[in-house]
């Protein structure tokens, strides 16, 4: 869909007021992750992205989607491989400090370097490493579009988004 038509949508769906929308949105359930990306300079970036969703199965795709305004966006614009980590119910403190925090993202969280370089954090369910297939502009963000390279699943509870709180998954 090209940019034209997606203004021309918003401007049709201009009778629906934003707090409606995102009070909606809010009652979609998704796990947290933590995308992550080492920029061309060596720097490690990385964010809270509720927005990670398994494209394809053949081949391997995945999508994010980052906020126009989030001031890690040039890396990941840059990069040529970014990994997304899906967090463990344990991992709130890390979704606040990636969502939240300005400068020092990575100070006391453990992660490994993936094999082409994007950190991996430690204690997350399971992670993707991505090369960077397609970035495509929708409203206000960037959707990422990565084929997966490497995928790994460490097992354990996720992290759950739901009604703007953190949530676990009850008594299975």
């Amino acid at each position: 869909m090209s940019r034209a038509a997606i203004h021309a949508l918003a401007r049709r769906a201009g009778s629906l007021d934003t707090k409606t929308f995102r009070d909606a949105c809010s009652l979609f359930a998704s796990g947290v992750t933590v995308a992550t990306v080492r920029a061309p300079d060596g720097s490690t970036h990385g964010l809270t992205v509720s927005s990670f969703t398994p494209v394809s199965i053949e081949p391997p795709l995945i999508l994010i989607c980052i906020d126009h305004g989030c001031t890690f966006l040039q890396h990941f614009r840059a990069c040529t491989h970014f990994a997304v980590n899906v967090l463990a119910e344990s991992q709130r403190d890390i979704s606040v400090t990636f969502a939240c925090k300005d400068e020092g993202r990575f100070e006391g969280v453990a992660w490994s370097p993936s094999p082409n370089g994007v950190p991996l954090l430690h204690g997350s369910v399971a992670t993707f490493e991505c090369q960077l297939a397609a970035v495509i502009e929708a409203g206000d963000h960037a959707i990422f579009l990565g084929e997966v390279v490497n995928a790994e699943c460490h097992g354990g509870s996720p992290l759950l988004y739901f009604n703007r709180d953190y949530r676990v998954l009850g008594a299975r």
